[in-house]
């Protein structure tokens, strides 16, 4: 098994073989998505809109919270870290079985080496108190899930160019973000 400190350290390592130091902008660099989402209609949903924003793999999928933390600290059968790669993006919904998108964001924000991950909030709940409590925990930006997909796919569109554009210094990385789709 792979612990998540291998899985960062690969990482490290394969990014230093590109010639990337961590404190450059990750512009060029194509985001690596989990996303984490229990509902199969908006798994569909979303993966059209990756697709049609031209988002460009690899995009992850994890059905509730407890496949997220999995998946984060390589447990099987997401053990092998070239297959499953580390994200640097999490799209997290907050209503998952299991273990709630919650859960995950503090669990997240407080275990080493994961803690600076981007983390955006996706979900249907525009519930301030849902809002200020992802926040809390260290939510970098929270999006309201849109009820159409063509607006979805805008929305997919925006989260991809804001968040290439951010860069991985460490001051820059724990800053909150708010998304405003217009």
């Amino acid at each position: 098994m792979w612990t998540v400190s291998r899985r960062i350290t690969l990482f490290l390592v394969s990014e230093v073989r590109c010639g990337r130091s961590s404190l450059e902008p990750i512009m060029d660099t194509p985001l690596r998505i989990l996303v984490a989402e229990d509902e199969l209609g908006d798994v569909l949903l979303l993966q059209r809109a990756f697709t049609k924003a031209r988002v460009a793999k690899p995009i992850y999928f994890a059905r509730d919270g407890q496949e997220v933390m999995d998946y984060l600290q390589g447990r099987p059968p997401f053990e092998n870290p070239v297959v499953f790669p580390l994200p640097n993006l999490l799209l997290l919904d907050l209503k998952l079985p299991r273990v709630s998108g919650f859960e995950v964001l503090e669990w997240l924000r407080h275990y080493p080496g994961l803690r600076r991950m981007i983390v955006v909030v996706f979900s249907a709940s525009n519930q301030p108190e849902d809002v200020a409590r992802a926040y809390s925990l260290g939510a970098n930006s929270y999006v309201v899930k849109p009820q159409d997909p063509s607006e979805l796919v805008r929305v997919v569109e925006r989260l991809q160019k804001h968040w290439q554009n951010i860069t991985t210094e460490p001051d820059q990385s724990l800053a909150s973000s708010t998304l405003v789709v217009s």
